[in-house]
């Protein structure tokens, strides 16, 4: 609620700041004015305040005395049905002593009443002070002060719009340079005197903030309604920072794509769009992936349920169009006025609806309600004005009525008395709910020809806007409705219930925190009693009919949630946030077990939904951003994994964390802590870690993978890979190195099929089972053009090839160890008190004989390097058909199966020569070393342990 403006902090000491305050930007009050800290923030004071209706917009600071500062006073005040962007409070205030005292420094400025003044001082020549003034009778303008605000100087009529931009930068090296935000960005090299766009062909506009740097004026960097960009030349050309996930969306829609559903929805200023909500890609979603419906502002769109190349996009005020996603080609389809009929009210957002009952069918509403059952290629007006048809000229801001020629009297709003809400009773064709922005819900049971007012809620202040509207999926007798009053300062949630269409209602805000307005409400498809609510800071959820709300935390930020949607056939729920992009709750179905009778059981294993199976593709030709850079943007992606949701009641406490909770009462309650004994401590040190345990098995009742994690409580998630584990020797951690070209350490893909999950805890070593079974059913996406026929027999020959893969790394990493011991061995004989030339030689023939070995399985170096042509070694065989067929769900070839076979004919003779080796040759070695009393090397102490 409060919005602040400016901050400076004294060069000369951080502990001194200053804030120019807004204050609340809907309504009267609030922390308005100029605040200071002398502590760093830990105490504020207020240093100058105007009124109630005033706050301070600019706050400068003087280079060369941090005492001195400039403030701009800015009256002003928006309402559900006007904005007042001015009035006789608004000037500029200056102080000499750091805030102590202020005066007004007006002098040249409009003597009519002001609105919203931006400031700067200039760095290159501080005696030069800046100011852009809004004001009445066009007589705004850039002003400027040599004097230090003694007296102002008119320098141009160029203003800009106060409720959006007003903001000048000053070059920090030419004095005559400034910058003013606006939807073009504008230079000034006069002082002011005549300004020009800075040159925005392919940058967003709406400029708000703008850095320069003051070792290179050409480099600046722009933040404005599309993010931020950069620039090297002065703005000629500018750098788009695409990675920033910080899009406002006001509304979201879902359609049914297969295999995944796209996600819709409007932004503020930067378009309609839609996107997939999951890809194959194992890179992740990209931005390039996105695509636009509409232009302008975006608000609600919506999708044929039948046909995802159907949808309907719309900007402000009501511009709806109807967009061919497979040609791109865009179609207006906006209601138009009948012969003779007053124009239409328009939203800013404007409510749309698709038919639950008829796919052909929407709703669309300005102050009347439209249906078109031809996709809007004709329109039924089937309502007149639903809304109360209020003068809002004849309404007070401010503490009274304004003349039309006040400081941006009704610019920058939406007209009043217009339909805000809109929905289609998913049990009834016939019946439709619509809600104004001035308080009213108004109900069609009969499709449109008549209408009947719902009661005013019990506690909704009068003429409060109805946010939303929602008719239940399970009884045609309830609604439910979202009112936000913050538009008149009231930040209280208002939710709503009724049982009878609108007659009488029930509050089910329960405990939502009372600061947070309501924005949406949605209602599960299975059980009427989980519903869930968007409000300013978050998503909530009840399973008991807004009786009580809980928060879902757990990957949101605290941002305002404008709309929820719900998609049926994954059962995910899709919030659009206002600042943050969209979310997505994979199945949240869960929730529907998770009420106080649920929670009663040590431990449960909620139903799994189906799992599709399919190999990741790498669209960057890498994993994760490829080589595209550490900027490139990639959303996060939900890849073909079973999401085991899970619930455990009490926590598994080590006998370390019983003492710990003990020693934390002790001195709660100012009791002494007693050192443990001995025994106890060292029971501490030999206690095993407690984990959890799923143990997902097949068909037959063999076990196809164990997954692990802490022994957390309360409801949780663990995710299955559908792979077996993988067969690569296991290691202790790694070097922290990522290597993109390695390939992800995975097993191969299960057969598609049923499986069973259940969950064990391991607590002192002791394995006790806590839930399950719990199926798992794996469907195969079937997304490639030539799938195997037989997936059984795929999976087999995969486990072939990486059962022999395992067989081959481990020989490997043997053959790696002997060597390291022979190295080691050579150094030891070096050292032996004793006649060398007898070991060296044992040790030089078995050098040979490794040599040999090494050659048969990774192939003759020598050979390589003089282009001389030889056989395929073993590890070249194999590892080619694991890196052509082990991540593909087509059939082998027969190239891979002849590769195996050859390769495993030709491993087993070579293995016994390296089992043979290690347990003759080496090991006769080895013991001649510790015969020869030579130095330790590598399983000596072994040998020794034998006698």
């Amino acid at each position: 609620s409060e919005h602040i403006g400016k901050i400076i902090v004294d060069p000369t000491n951080s502990d001194i700041v200053y804030v120019a305050a807004i204050g609340p930007v809907w309504s009267a009050g609030g922390d308005r004015g100029v605040y200071k800290t002398v502590d760093g923030g830990k105490t504020w004071e207020a240093v100058l305040t105007v009124d109630e209706h005033t706050g301070v917009n600019d706050l400068v600071m003087d280079p060369r005395d941090p005492e001195v500062l400039y403030a701009s006073a800015f009256q002003r005040e928006r309402k559900v049905f006007t904005y007042i962007g001015g009035g006789p409070g608004s000037g500029i205030y200056k102080t000499v002593d750091g805030g102590k005292t202020w005066e007004k420094a007006n002098k040249g400025l409009p003597g009519v009443d002001k609105g919203r003044i931006g400031l700067a001082i200039s760095p290159a020549n501080p005696e030069i002070i800046y100011a852009i003034v809004e004001a009445a009778e066009g007589k705004g303008g850039v002003f400027a002060s040599t004097n230090r605000g003694a007296s102002w100087q008119k320098r141009s009529g160029y203003n800009t719009s106060g409720n959006y931009y007003q903001e000048i930068v000053a070059d920090p090296i030419d004095e005559n340079t400034l910058y003013a935000m606006d939807t073009w960005m504008q230079i000034s090299t006069d002082g002011g005197r005549s300004f020009n766009n800075v040159g925005e062909d392919f940058k967003h506009v709406d400029n708000h903030a703008l850095w320069i740097d003051p070792e290179d004026t050409d480099h600046l960097l722009a933040g404005c309604d599309g993010g931020v960009y950069e620039s090297f030349d002065r703005g000629k050309n500018w750098d788009f920072k695409a990675n920033l996930p910080v899009t406002q969306f006001y509304k979201v829609a879902l359609d049914n794509a297969e295999p995944f559903y796209n996600v819709y929805g409007g932004t503020q200023d930067n378009f309609s769009m839609g996107g997939p909500s999951r890809t194959v890609s194992g890179n992740g979603i990209s931005n390039e992936q996105w695509f636009m419906t509409n232009g302008g502002d975006g608000f609600e769109s919506q999708v044929d349920p039948n046909n995802p190349d159907i949808v309907y996009a719309q900007s402000q005020y009501g511009g709806l169009v109807r967009y061919d996603h497979k040609s791109g080609e865009i179609l207006g389809i906006q209601p138009k006025e009948r012969k003779d009929e007053n124009a239409y009210r328009w939203n800013w957002d404007a409510p749309l609806v698709i038919s639950k009952h008829l796919p052909t069918r929407i709703y669309f509403a300005a102050n009347k309600v439209f249906r078109s059952d031809d996709r809007g290629n004709s329109w039924e007006v089937i309502s007149e004005d639903l809304t109360q048809q209020i003068n809002r000229n004849e309404l007070k801001v401010m503490g009274r009525v304004w003349g039309i020629d006040a400081v941006a009297k009704n610019v920058s709003t939406s007209p009043y008395g217009t339909i805000v809400a809109l929905d289609e009773s998913p049990m009834d064709p016939n019946m439709v709910y619509a809600g104004t922005d001035d308080g009213l819900i108004q109900i069609t049971t009969d499709g449109g020809k008549s209408w009947m007012k719902a009661s005013q809620p019990a506690g909704v202040p009068a003429n409060t806007y109805v946010n939303m509207v929602l008719g239940s999926q399970h009884d045609k007798q309830v609604i439910y409705a979202c009112y936000n009053h913050h538009k008149e300062g009231d930040f209280k949630p208002y939710v709503y219930k009724s049982t009878d269409l609108g007659k009488t209602w029930t509050s089910i805000t329960a405990n939502l925190p009372e600061r947070g307005s309501s924005y949406a409400i949605a209602e599960d498809f299975v059980d009427p009693d989980l519903l869930f609510v968007g409000t300013e800071f978050g998503v909530y959820f009840s399973n008991n009919g807004g009786q009580s709300w809980k928060a879902l935390k757990a990957g949101l930020p605290t941002i305002a949630i404008r709309d929820i949607a719900i998609q049926r056939r994954e059962t995910d729920l899709v919030l659009a946030s206002f600042g943050r992009g969209f979310y997505v709750l994979d199945d949240y179905s869960a929730l529907r077990h998770a009420k106080e009778a649920d929670l009663m059981a040590d431990a449960t294993i909620y139903p799994v939904r189906p799992a599709l199976q399919y190999e990741p593709s790498y669209p960057l030709g890498l994993p994760k951003k490829g080589f595209q850079g550490d900027n490139y943007y990639l959303g996060e992606n939900l890849g073909p994994v079973a999401m085991i949701t899970y619930f455990v009641k009490e926590k598994i406490e080590s006998l370390k964390d019983q003492r710990q909770a003990e020693e934390k009462k002790a001195a709660k309650d100012g009791k002494d802590n007693l050192y443990p004994s001995y025994e106890a401590l060292k029971a501490e040190q030999d206690q095993p870690d407690a984990y959890l345990l799923f143990t997902i098995t097949g068909a037959d009742g063999n076990i196809v993978r164990k997954l692990t994690t802490n022994p957390g409580t309360g409801v949780q998630r663990i995710l299955w890979d559908l792979r077996y584990a993988a067969k690569d020797p296991v290691s202790l951690g790694g070097s922290g190195f990522y290597n993109p070209f390695a390939g992800p350490d995975q097993g191969r893909l299960v057969d598609p099929g049923r499986y069973q999950v259940t969950l064990s805890k391991s607590e002192n070593g002791v394995i006790t089972p806590l839930a399950g079974p719990v199926e798992i059913e794996v469907k195969a996406l079937n997304n490639t053009t030539l799938p195997a026929t037989d997936r059984e027999a795929l999976v087999a020959f995969q486990g072939e090839v990486a059962d022999l893969a395992r067989v081959v790394q481990g020989a490997q990493r043997t053959m790696g160890s002997v060597q390291n011991k022979m190295r080691l061995m050579k150094e030891a004989i070096k050292a032996t008190e004793t006649n060398q030339e007898d070991l060296m030689k044992s040790w030089l023939d078995l050098d040979q004989q490794l040599v040999n070995l090494r050659t048969e399985i990774f192939g003759d170096p020598i050979a390589s390097r003089l282009d001389i042509d030889t056989p395929p070694s073993i590890t070249n065989r194999l590892y080619s058909v694991v890196y052509e067929a082990g991540a593909s769900t087509a059939a082998p070839t027969k190239t891979h199966r002849d590769s195996y076979a050859l390769a495993k004919e030709e491993f087993v003779p070579w293995y016994a020569k390296l089992k043979a080796l290690i347990s003759g040759p080496l090991a006769q070695l080895q013991q001649k070393l510790i015969d020869a009393g030579a130095p330790y090397t590598p399983d000596a102490m072994l040998e020794l342990l034998k006698k």
